[in-house]
């Protein structure tokens, strides 16, 4: 498992690279055929999902009914994982069992026993040798050394906020081509990334300690926009 550790490493690191703007185009990603058991067409924000065993690397364990993560260094033996397309191997990512390629959706996650992970969305074929957040596939929010970021394409903005919440929010709306994190104890969109959505999305997760719990079919909170 050293490989593993030192490759997290690597994803980990790139969170230092800085750019003025994440405003980014389209660009096909290269990767296998979807995870997710379904597409979500539907208007509403109701999105209910869990995530999905096949796509997790070996170093993350799904519990609470498969709704939440934890990190474990050690992990399991790679080799003693199911071989499928659909598993991170190098990179400690799990999507969601769900795909949405139209509508505006809500989920909120439990971040309080986590210091480093990434939340956000990516293409139901982004490549799986690609950690979340490092390539133009995906669009993530993450935190790392007490410090909140937004990331996409190997490029992140700093993003102000005050202390670590227990637990927050995440907005995407697939036609406006708006990713959004959302401060749930006083309703608002803290950050939000632009991009041009145009295959379906998966609700997707990078974790480098401790767990996190998602929360789906949930309602957006009155007044975001």
């Amino acid at each position: 498992m050293a490989a593993a550790v030192l490759v997290g490493r690597f994803c980990r690191l790139t969170a230092g690279r800085t750019a003025s703007t994440l405003s980014v185009g389209y660009r096909r990603a290269v990767g296998v055929p979807g995870s997710s058991r379904s597409v979500s067409t539907a208007a509403a924000n109701y999105i209910k999902f869990k995530l999905d065993e096949r796509t997790a690397h070996s170093s993350l364990d799904l519990f609470k009914k498969d709704t939440g993560v934890i990190y474990r260094m050690l992990g399991i033996d790679p080799t003693q994982v199911q071989d499928n397309p659909e598993r991170f191997r190098d990179w400690a990512v799990v999507f969601g069992d769900e795909q949405i390629s139209s509508g505006r959706h809500y989920w909120e996650v439990t971040v309080k026993k986590s210091q480093e992970f990434r939340l956000g969305v990516a293409e139901a074929l982004m490549s799986r040798h690609d950690c979340v957040g490092t390539n133009s596939s995906s669009w993530v929010f993450g935190y790392a050394q007490r410090k909140w970021f937004a990331m996409t394409n190997r490029k992140t903005v700093p993003v102000t906020l005050v202390g670590k919440p227990e637990r927050v929010g995440i907005l995407l709306d697939y036609e406006a081509g708006l990713l959004g994190l959302v401060d749930v104890e006083n309703p608002r969109i803290i950050y939000a990334l632009r991009a041009q959505f145009v295959t379906p999305l998966c609700p997707a997760f990078g974790l480098w300690d401790g767990e996190l719990v998602t929360h789906s079919g949930l309602e957006e909170p009155e007044g975001l926009k």
